[in-house]
């Protein structure tokens, strides 16, 4: 297969590692790629949100899968501009993705779908969301209703920061993403985070995750992307997935399906563990990042496999296989980060710590000049390696961390440390 992978993250560097291994690959291309995606294949010069361009390049080239990475092409249509161009492309329509693309939309669908999630309020207008705000009280979670990275959730613990959130993303901070505002009850618990390939009505879950958004240990600092993740998480065991999928993935489907628009692709529901029982605090409709690493590390299916069936409505034929081993994710990002950081800091051990037993650096924020790497990102790499257990598998991951050199970076020192409390 002719193969075309849309981002330029560590998901992206994972999910090309994981397809170059299924030995079914003629040609594998990443748009626009970093340092990691170019040793697993071509990194080609388009944006992710080149539409045009990408399908150009997919026509141009005989492309016979295209996966894209990120939220951000498939809300702008990749899927469907594919479909249109007689391409496969593993991703939601457009309509479909607004299930990240818009938290009021998100919210809506839920409540259709009898999905538990948080009380809430949606708003246009500063003064409006300001009265709500100052009816309700903090603490209060306040969220701007687009994409903003990963970043545009703020959970105040006062209403003095809860309105300076609302003046920042009202104000511009997110851009259009903030041009409306989503106010939510403070759910108390424990986060967790449920993937699961998903066809029409079909869905098959994968293990559980725990991602890391804080900045800092003790899950301190601002938001980010991700500083770390890992599976499964012993809140959401493997015995319980079938039932949270019940809960939270198999009735948006049956609700996007009766509205004309079957789900084809990654659903992934971010949960809160209340003493009231799970409740859904948000919707992707792709691979986590990072959580997309540590479980293709235990993903032993052909990728590609999978995927096909999803989009030729075949889910229901696939039982996937999980390796038993726990799988844990360090993300080594720039100093700084989600502030402003540098770039161009040169990076070594590389391939001492890739050349550990059972231990992957899946690349983010790089790039290569000649046999060099060095940052190009806020998040540069994520150290992922399996173990017989979660501590093991911690272990392992740090130790390769410990490996690798690169003036002026940071990363959190306790990935992991949630669930060893929990099997303690």
């Amino acid at each position: 297969m002719r193969v075309l992978i849309i981002g330029s993250g560590g998901r992206e560097h994972a999910l090309s590692w994981k397809i170059r291994r299924s030995g079914r690959t003629e040609k594998l291309y990443c748009a626009p790629g970093n340092g990691g995606t170019a040793a697993e294949g071509e990194n080609i010069v388009l944006k992710d949100d080149d539409v045009d361009g990408l399908v150009r390049f997919a026509r141009e080239h005989e492309i016979d899968m295209v996966i894209p990475g990120p939220e951000l092409p498939l809300t702008l249509g990749v899927t469907d501009a594919m479909k249109q161009a007689g391409i496969r492309c593993f991703g939601p329509d457009k309509w479909c993705a607004q299930l990240e693309g818009s938290k009021s939309f998100a919210k809506r669908i839920m409540e259709r779908a009898g999905v538990p999630t948080a009380a809430c309020g949606i708003f246009e207008t500063l003064e409006e969301a300001r009265d709500f705000l100052h009816r309700k009280g903090a603490p209060i979670v306040i969220k701007a209703d687009g994409l903003a990275a990963g970043k545009g959730v703020i959970v105040a613990k006062t209403e003095a920061e809860a309105e300076d959130a609302l003046n920042q993303i009202m104000g511009g901070a997110f851009g259009k993403a903030g041009h409306r505002v989503v106010i939510e009850e403070f759910l108390e618990g424990e986060e967790v985070s449920l993937l699961a390939f998903c066809s029409g009505e079909t869905a098959l879950p994968l293990p559980s995750a725990q991602d890391h958004k804080a900045a800092f240990d003790g899950d301190t600092g601002p938001n980010t992307g991700g500083m770390g993740a890992y599976s499964p998480a012993p809140i959401l065991p493997d015995t319980e997935l079938e039932r949270m999928a019940d809960i939270a993935i198999r009735p948006i489907l049956r609700e996007m399906a009766a509205q004309g628009h079957p789900f084809v692709g990654i659903l992934y529901a971010g949960l809160m563990i209340t003493k009231n029982g799970p409740k859904v605090l948000e919707y992707n409709v792709r691979f986590g990042d990072p959580e997309c690493q540590p479980l293709l590390m235990r993903l032993d299916n052909d990728l590609l496999d999978v995927m096909t069936a999803c989009i030729d409505g075949r889910l229901e034929e696939v039982t996937l296989s999980i390796r038993p081993e726990s799988a844990l994710g360090v993300v080594i990002a720039a100093e700084g980060y989600p502030g402003s950081y540098p770039k161009g800091m040169l990076i070594e051990g590389l391939d001492q710590a890739d050349n550990l037993p059972n231990t992957k650096v899946f690349q983010a924020g790089t790039r290569r000049e000649g046999d060099k790497t060095f940052s190009n990102g806020g998040r540069v790499l994520c150290v992922t390696a399996l173990g017989s257990s979660l501590a093991e598998a911690q272990k392992h991951a740090y130790e390769a961390v410990s490996l690798v050199q690169m003036d002026k970076s940071q990363h959190r020192t306790d990935i992991g440390a949630k669930g060893l409390r929990r099997l303690a």
